[in-house]
């Protein structure tokens, strides 16, 4: 857009209390409803779409889409695309419990013909503790950083060839140059996906 100059954004930023009642209960038409509320703020300023850096808020999506006043991109899209683009056919998912557990990446990987898997319970139940007691709380440990390297290196030997970094803190402590598989940054593939869409 020449030199200086980008897209337009406005934010509208809840608080995470205000989410994770609803996340915790798997309400997500109740999420949904507060999703909406945010789109209309920003569609009142004059946004032609929005995004939402969180993936597991995307599992209101099916609410959401349906009341919001504009269009949002999609995480998942955005990560499937890239996949697809490089040439990725089993990917490895991490991110809270609730997204891994949930239909979010299946769904779209899927329509896109490549096939994904989580960690097994024990360590999808540590990785959530990390994200939630660690990574939101800007605790970032060398023990929890070579955690996410292990659960790559499992994700490699059932047959996966990348892993979905699929929580906005997860690249906050995850070294792309040191993990045993290609790493897709779900939070950087949506916000190029943004600026794509921007300057259509």
């Amino acid at each position: 857009m020449g030199e200086h100059n980008h897209p337009e954004i406005t934010m509208s930023s809840v608080p995470l209390a205000e989410h994770m009642r609803y996340v915790r209960a798997g309400d997500w038409k109740a999420l949904a409803n507060v999703l909406s509320e945010s789109a209309r703020k920003v569609a009142q300023a004059g946004a032609d779409f929005a995004i939402c850096p969180d993936n597991t808020y995307h599992q209101a999506f099916e609410y959401l889409l349906p009341q919001s006043p504009i269009p949002w991109l999609h995480i998942a899209q955005a990560v499937a695309e890239e996949s697809y683009r490089f040439g990725y056919k089993h990917l490895g998912v991490l991110g809270t419990r609730y997204l891994m557990e949930g239909t979010v990446y299946r769904d779209v990987l899927e329509k896109f013909k490549i096939e994904s898997q989580i960690p097994d319970e024990a360590d999808r139940e540590r990785i959530n503790e990390i994200i939630f007691k660690e990574l939101v709380k800007g605790i970032f440990t060398e023990d929890s950083r070579l955690y996410f390297n292990e659960i790559a290196t499992k994700f490699e030997k059932r047959g996966c060839d990348a892993v979905v970094l699929g929580c906005t803190e997860i690249p906050l402590i995850v070294r792309p140059d040191d993990t045993p598989l290609p790493t897709l940054d779900s939070t950087r593939l949506l916000a190029r996906a943004a600026i794509k869409k921007a300057l259509q």
